[in-house]
């Protein structure tokens, strides 16, 4: 045998040894936790054949605590690239077979590399976090990479899109890597992310908590927000990825793909008016407004289980990727609350980064007031509304299909907040406050002194609401640009979409808004 077959075999040797990850009982124990491997998630993530691995052969260099010429293959890090859905994507998924994914330099070197390298060729950035995190064997070695990709994530941030599949735990300092990125997806009773786990807890605070309470996909996507989006194993957590990356382009420097979905962009919404009740009191179902607009019925929710007043999505209009964000009566009559302020600004900010244009439905009657509201922020976190709707570029149209009073009004982007074309249904209400509201207010002392003061009451109302309380009046004043037909909808939509595909929005030159945070 010639010197150069033997080194062809030592390199298929070693990179066999790699492939074996942290050796089959490793792999055995982590399919018995209902989870796949670092490179079984790779396989059903990028299209097949097209994965291309880098750095495989890098090793640690720590001789500390037991170190040593401790083989760990690929550091406990799989990086590369390949395809997905046709188009280019770049991976780093930790191995929690390998010493549990524990991050060291090396492997947070790893990662770095293939950060640059997506954010250079202009192309997606996953990263798949199964780790028992900082590598305490390295000390200050793993802290400082920490923060060089910490770094990274945040200038890369609307660059290149940035999804965290978090398929295990992701603890301490780490848990800011996912906060970083663009979107976040979490498996129910797998994943978990917390500033410090339970024996940490114990120890510094003398509580005793559960992984799932510290920082489980429920704490995360119904109580802090910060979890986008909820599967219930790791291949449905992949899918969710595909498809977000269908409607997502691939950096900020390009439009997101326009799909041909065989859905007639002249589409009658036959029938849509009779979803609202005729009380325009009582709630109803957006979800089906949201169905009947879009192409197929399809959206993508985003954050479906945090503040549910309001609604995020991505959907396609004539093939063309939306955002929509709209009030859902059905719950707090669709009220905006921190909750909703903090939601609405974040997904704002996402589709105007990647050139996504927004699309508005109003049917909220107020800002959430009271002193609880009031101590929880709600003029902090709702002016991130204002902001956020203001330095967006893309093209903004606005629908009002029942209430649009007050700081709401400005909140879902009206004319002066920047919308390009808002439109109403002849159901809207648009309206600096409430009927009821108003005549208690303006007529107060008429109706304490009356001799039927609910009669009264009930005429100054009725009144109030004759002339404010429609669409016509901010219609005469060019606050609208039309009221519309309800069948018409999506057609309408789509015609304001064309015309505005081209638009230039220039604004001052500035380094940054100084937002409320």
């Amino acid at each position: 045998m010639n010197s150069n077959v033997k080194k062809l075999l030592d390199l298929r040797e070693r990179k066999g040894r790699i492939l074996q990850m942290g050796g089959s009982k490793s792999v055995e124990k982590q399919h018995e936790r209902s989870k796949l491997t670092a490179r079984e998630r790779i396989d059903l993530l990028f299209d097949a054949g097209t994965f291309m691995e880098v750095d495989a052969l890098v090793k640690h260099r720590c001789t500390l605590f037991g170190m040593e010429g401790k083989e760990l293959p690929a550091d406990a890090v799989v990086t590369g690239s390949g395809k997905i859905n046709g188009n280019n994507a770049f991976v780093a998924a930790e191995d929690f077979t390998v010493m549990a994914g524990t991050f060291g330099e090396m492997h947070g070197k790893k990662i770095c590399k293939v950060i640059d390298a997506a954010a250079k060729c202009g192309s997606p950035f996953i990263q798949i976090i199964d780790s028992g995190g900082a590598r305490l064997q390295e000390g200050q070695d793993s802290s400082e990479i920490y923060a060089q990709l910490f770094r990274r994530h945040t200038l890369y941030s609307g660059v290149i899109p940035q999804i965290t599949l978090l398929l295990g735990s992701c603890g301490g300092g780490a848990a800011y890597g996912p906060a970083l990125s663009d979107f976040i997806i979490m498996v129910d009773g797998i994943s978990r992310m917390y500033m410090g786990g339970p024996a940490f807890v114990k120890t510094m605070l003398g509580e005793n908590k559960t992984e799932e309470e510290l920082g489980g996909a429920k704490l995360h996507s119904e109580i802090t927000g910060l979890c986008d989006f909820v599967a219930k194993d790791d291949r449905e957590a992949i899918g969710i990825v595909k498809e977000l990356l269908s409607l997502l382009p691939s950096n900020n420097r390009e439009k997101p793909p326009i799909v041909k979905t065989e859905d007639d962009p002249g589409r009658l919404n036959k029938g849509i008016i009779d979803i609202l009740p005729e009380d325009s009191r009582v709630p109803f179902d957006m979800y089906r407004i949201i169905r009947e607009i879009v192409d197929n019925g399809y959206f993508l929710e985003y954050k479906a289980r945090f503040a549910k007043n309001m609604i995020t999505c991505f959907a396609r209009l004539n093939g063309q990727p939306v955002g929509i964000l709209a009030n859902n009566s059905m719950v707090m009559g669709g009220v905006i609350d921190v909750g909703a302020a903090n939601k609405h600004a974040r997904f704002v900010r996402i589709c105007d980064a990647y050139n996504i244009p927004i699309i508005h439905i109003q049917d909220s009657p107020a800002v959430m007031i009271g002193q609880n509201e009031e101590k929880r922020g709600i003029i902090k976190h709702g002016s991130k509304m204002l902001h956020a709707v203001t330095e967006a570029s893309v093209p903004k149209v606005t629908l009002v299909i029942r209430h649009s009073y007050a700081g709401a009004q400005l909140c879902m982007c009206n004319v002066p907040l920047g919308a390009d074309f808002v439109f109403a249904w002849p159901t809207a209400e648009i309206t600096l406050v409430g009927p009821e509201t108003a005549a208690s207010i303006l007529f107060a002392k008429e109706i304490a002194g009356a001799e039927n003061p609910k009669e009264v009451e009930e005429k100054r109302i009725k009144e109030y609401r004759d002339v404010w309380v429609n669409p016509y009046m901010a219609a005469e004043r060019g606050y609208i640009d039309d009221v519309i037909e309800p069948e018409s909808t999506r057609a309408v939509l789509i015609n304001a979409l064309n015309l505005l595909k081209d638009k230039v929005d220039e604004k001052p030159w500035k380094k940054h808004g100084i937002i409320q945070l």
